[in-house]
């Protein structure tokens, strides 16, 4: 071997470089997707959620039925609403998740490396809220058509049908995954407000159950004009038949108060939404992780 050709022993051989690839959106949704599934509350919240919206329209399918004599005495005569009824308890199980969802990096600490990987810190945000929005609709559209399949047996004893040409009953079963995905960003925004799980959880949960019931107790006219506007009075008209919602604008005029048409009341709860974002999103900013 010649002096050209010689390894000096001293000098290790150089590695091979790995390529860095850069950040962006689509990878921080991948990473996002990763630490949500990964996590066992997830599917947790996910099937206790799922439970409620089957096994609630289930049993109140099937209970209706025993006693059809009484059937129609009641407000709503939509199959639809039947299918769909644990949406009421349903929502304060994926609250829980929305929360967790951007609390819980901050509890263990986590958020300085995601922080680390992407210092623009917004993207993170969207990233996590896109995949939890997306997660939440995929669920609950598969828990309300398990809801259905399951319901279907006692709609000839009732003489109701789920009919998908009818625009209400469209609009109910495909709202109840828009309305619960929503009401889980809504969650999300007050976790990446206060920045802990139990404070997040006790806002949401607060507003939702708290307040709004509160809220017609107390006198005023301001509480009757601000009452439609709500986020879950406004959001959830997306989820009511027309005859509720004809009973609803009547009881609208005879209060002189605001009458939201199902989807200008769901814009209502996703304004929310955006404001309770924006002002996650500045302080997210200024604030250190």
């Amino acid at each position: 071997m010649s002096a050209a050709t010689a390894v000096r022993p001293d000098v290790a051989p150089t590695a091979p470089r790995t390529p860095v690839r850069p950040v962006t959106f689509g990878r921080l949704v991948a990473s996002e997707w990763i630490k949500l599934r990964s996590l066992r509350s997830t599917w947790w919240t996910l099937g206790v959620a799922a439970l409620f919206v089957v096994a609630m329209g289930v049993l109140q399918t099937w209970g209706t039925s025993t006693d059809p004599a009484n059937f129609g005495s009641g407000v709503s005569q939509s199959a639809a609403t039947f299918v769909t009824g644990g949406w009421v308890v349903a929502q304060l199980v994926v609250c829980v998740l929305g929360v967790l969802v951007v609390t819980g990096e901050y509890g263990t600490g986590q958020i300085r490396s995601t922080f680390t990987a992407e210092p623009r810190r917004v993207p993170v945000l969207g990233a996590k809220l896109l995949v939890l929005v997306g997660t939440v609709a995929a669920a609950m559209t598969l828990a309300v058509a398990v809801a259905w399949a399951g319901s279907a047996a006692w709609f000839d004893d009732l003489g109701l049908t789920v009919d998908l040409t009818n625009p209400s009953d469209l609009r109910v079963l495909l709202g109840t995954p828009l309305y619960l995905a929503t009401v889980a960003a809504l969650a999300f925004a007050f976790g990446a407000l206060v920045r802990n799980s139990a404070a997040g959880i006790a806002t949401v949960l607060g507003l939702l159950l708290v307040v709004e019931n509160a809220f017609f107790l107390i006198p005023g006219r301001f509480v009757e004009l601000a009452g439609p506007f709500l986020p879950s009075r406004a959001g959830s008209l997306v989820l009511q038949d027309d005859a509720s919602l004809e009973a609803e604008a009547m009881w609208a005029e005879m209060s002189d108060v605001a009458a939201l048409g199902p989807w200008q009341g769901y814009g209502v709860l996703v304004a929310w939404v955006a404001v309770l974002l924006a002002g996650a999103v500045v302080l997210l900013r200024r604030r250190d992780a």
